[in-house]
């Protein structure tokens, strides 16, 4: 489940380890070496300062990286970016943050199968209302409802609906929540992704009539859309 002791599927590549000397935020740590450490693979919000607080504050941390190679990715602001154990711990920063209901799943994660681990514990935080589930501001947004969609403009959201149409257009692919294209929610999918969605079996076409969630930071472009850069990003909902 995305940790130290169980990967399916996906590896983690021991990267270090560092002490924390403070909780910036949700996610985000200062290393008593002057580094800044970013959790991988998740979004947050206020509240989730004080879980983390709870669950890294003093503690010497073991850094691990999605794939190989020893070195760290960092960000574009020179932050480290990595999954992180307190105390030689089995199951990481970012899974307890979900678990606990204090984190969402971000829209990219880097591999397939640690995102569907990180999206299993988070569905089950939903389901329970863990965390900030309780919170029915967080619940996912429906695509029909346009008024909540244009007020998350800019933020990080996850959005439901039923798709009824998908087209092509330049170097897009638009999955379409609505008849008016223009105005309505869609999903954005380069066309240049398209072999690499449906070796995953997940044909955009296809994806007409039915009814998925999308986790990504919603914009304005003409019609309100969620870029689908990365196949985690689409979850059929029974």
């Amino acid at each position: 489940m995305c940790s130290a002791g169980a990967q399916a599927g996906f590896d983690l590549t021991a990267a270090g380890t560092g002490k924390v000397a403070a909780v910036r935020d949700g996610r985000t740590l200062m290393l008593d070496d002057g580094r800044e450490l970013r959790l991988a693979a998740i979004e947050i919000a206020a509240a989730s300062h004080d879980a983390l607080q709870a669950l890294a504050a003093g503690r010497v941390l073991k850094l691990e990286r999605l794939g190989p190679g020893k070195a760290l990715e960092q960000d574009r602001y020179g932050r480290l970016v990595a999954f992180a154990f307190a105390d030689d711990g089995e199951q990481s920063l970012q899974q307890t943050l979900l678990e606990q209901g204090f984190a969402r799943v971000s829209a990219r994660v880097g591999a397939k199968a640690c995102a569907e681990a990180l999206l299993t514990t988070e569905r089950e935080a939903r389901a329970a209302s863990r965390g900030l589930w309780a919170d029915p501001n967080f619940a996912p947004l429906q695509a029909e409802n346009l008024v909540r969609l244009t007020a998350q403009r800019g933020h990080f959201a996850l959005v439901e609906g039923k798709v009824l149409s998908v087209r092509e257009s330049g170097a897009n692919i638009y999955v379409n929540f609505g008849r008016r294209w223009t105005r309505d929610f869609t999903v954005t999918i380069l066309k240049r992704q398209q072999r690499i969605f449906a070796a995953a079996g997940i044909e955009p076409k296809q994806l007409e009539e039915c009814r998925i969630r999308v986790p990504g930071w919603i914009e304005q472009r003409g019609s309100l859309i969620i870029a689908a850069e990365a196949l985690e990003q689409i979850e059929f909902v029974d």
